[in-house]
């Protein structure tokens, strides 16, 4: 039976518009096994967990667990734990750091001055280069565990970059899949060498389009508008690009900004993708949505 990756593979699923939305990631160190629900169903307490998921809705900061490249027993429960904080708009992107003997102590974080850039001094800034979060989670889906693992393994041994196990990118079917700060933009279907080639051009201030799932600071009619316009002109710079997206009727009308004062207008709509095909390895086939760029003008 075929995988969900081998399928979205065969029928040339874009990779565009495809990252998880979130203008802030905050990413807690917790070693050991992953559930299918992480912050919930791994070591980390429950109750805490489902407090952290309560406090982040609707304020546009997402949570996910880390934990290093290789085995994985949790046997120091008394360790501390890393925490991760990369706020990803183009105007402002940053990381901050900091080690927490009790993951308790982020409760207190107010979430919604994160969600909106504003870290309140949390931890201290993250000095060095990129750093590379590889979903890894085979409860959730095994091609994540199977493409993933070794994907993390790799890069961690080149020793290019901080590299991470995640617990949950979104878009299973895209595995291996990663996402790289301190810009927040989304890859997927990557080798060993592709992932390098990210890491290297991110190092440098840029992106690489042709694997990229999208900025997931921006929504996802704003991912596919960015796409376009750096299919077109060729621009890799990360922050060279700014959306201000509108609702137009059944479709969306995007404006994309370039730094040197450039402007484009996109349409874009959102379709089903046919035929079904199961956006996660065990699931019931579906026809998950895409968004295509049906007309990209210079303004």
């Amino acid at each position: 039976m075929s995988t969900c990756t081998a399928l979205s593979s065969e029928l040339t699923e874009p990779l565009s518009a495809t990252a998880a939305t979130a203008s802030t990631w905050l990413l807690l160190e917790q070693p050991g096994p992953w559930g299918a629900q992480a912050l919930t169903g791994s070591h980390l307490d429950p109750e805490l967990g489902a407090a952290l998921e309560e406090a982040a809705e609707g304020t546009g900061v997402r949570i996910a667990l880390i934990r290093r490249p290789g085995r994985h027993a949790d046997t120091d429960t008394a360790a501390r734990h890393e925490v991760l904080v990369a706020h990803t708009s183009p105007a402002d992107p940053w990381v901050r750091r900091a080690h927490l003997d009790s993951p308790a102590d982020l409760l207190p974080l107010d979430f919604a001055a994160l969600g909106a850039g504003d870290h309140g001094s949390f931890g201290t800034p993250h000095v060095g280069g990129p750093i590379a979060l590889v979903c890894t989670n085979g409860r959730r889906d095994r091609c994540c565990a199977l493409l993933g693992r070794p994907l993390a393994a790799e890069l961690a041994a080149a020793g290019h970059s901080e590299v991470w196990e995640v617990t949950h990118l979104g878009g299973h079917r895209f595995s291996p899949t990663v996402l790289v700060l301190p810009h927040g933009y989304a890859y997927g279907r990557l080798t060993a060498e592709s992932a390098k080639e990210v890491l290297a051009a991110t190092a440098a201030g840029h992106t690489v389009p042709a694997h990229s799932r999208g900025r997931s600071y921006w929504p996802r009619p704003s991912q596919a508008a960015e796409q376009a316009v750096r299919e077109l002109t060729g621009e890799s710079a990360a922050d060279a690009l700014t959306m201000r997206q509108e609702r137009d009727g059944e479709r969306w009308s995007v404006e994309v900004r370039h730094a040197d004062g450039r402007r484009w207008r996109a349409v874009v709509a959102e379709s089903p993708s046919e035929p079904p095909r199961p956006e996660s390895c065990g699931k019931a086939p579906g026809t998950p949505s895409r968004m295509d760029v049906l007309e990209l003008r210079a303004l």
